[in-house]
């Protein structure tokens, strides 16, 4: 077919087309048909197809993590259950408010009972509070020979309650004997009236200042 017989078409007519030109037109009316489709109207469903595919996958993974903890639930509730128990023997190894005054005796008897002169023992006039326990520094300083000293530090790490040794520092004094500086730190747990003014407390901390 020459170019003369295609411009000799009457497109008015296509039904007297011969068939090449029919076929030929068809396909043109095809592709427009496809690509008008696409850019009014699949392009849009395409995109959304896209956005559920990613919703659908997020949400497939929520459903495994969800379902991992539903499998594991009664582990969890165990070893809650043996945290609040842990935590129960911890808060046993702290005084409470009206124990402190017999604690701070057991300290300074420990080191008279080893034969330690002290020189200072002074409980801090305020204690560091946190969320469940109130922290209650002492300086103290005694004098004494070595071997002492490390029988009083044994004697303290093995008090019912928990007491700690800190910034020591030992320097030489009269007599052959050693000087101790050091910070002991105990600790006791806050009574229900405490904790709640300490919550009280945070929760005023976080209001923005008007």
């Amino acid at each position: 077919m020459t170019l003369d017989d295609i411009r000799s078409l009457n497109p008015r007519d296509i039904g007297s087309w011969p068939v090449i030109p029919k076929m030929v037109a068809l396909l043109l009316l095809f592709v427009a048909i496809v690509v008008g489709s696409y850019w009014f109207d699949w392009r849009n469903q395409l995109t959304e197809l896209e956005r559920a595919r990613q919703k659908e996958q997020e949400l497939r993974t929520v459903f495994l993590d969800k379902q991992k903890q539903a499998v594991n639930l009664e582990a969890y509730r165990q070893q809650l259950a043996t945290i609040e128990e842990e935590f129960g023997e911890m808060l046993k190894q702290l005084p409470n408010k009206s124990e402190m005054e017999a604690l701070l005796t057991d300290i300074n008897q420990a080191g008279l009972g080893r034969g330690l002169q002290f020189q200072l023992f002074k409980p801090a006039q305020a204690e560091g509070k946190s969320e469940f326990y109130a922290e209650l520094p002492i300086t103290i300083k005694l004098t004494g020979s070595y071997h002492d000293m490390g029988a009083f530090a044994s004697d303290i790490s093995q008090l019912p309650r928990i007491v700690t040794l800190n910034d020591i520092a030992l320097t030489a004094g009269k007599d052959g004997d050693l000087v101790m500086d050091a910070i002991a730190r105990t600790y006791r747990y806050l009574d229900e009236a405490e904790v709640a003014a300490q919550r009280r407390a945070a929760r005023a901390a976080q209001q923005p200042k008007r």
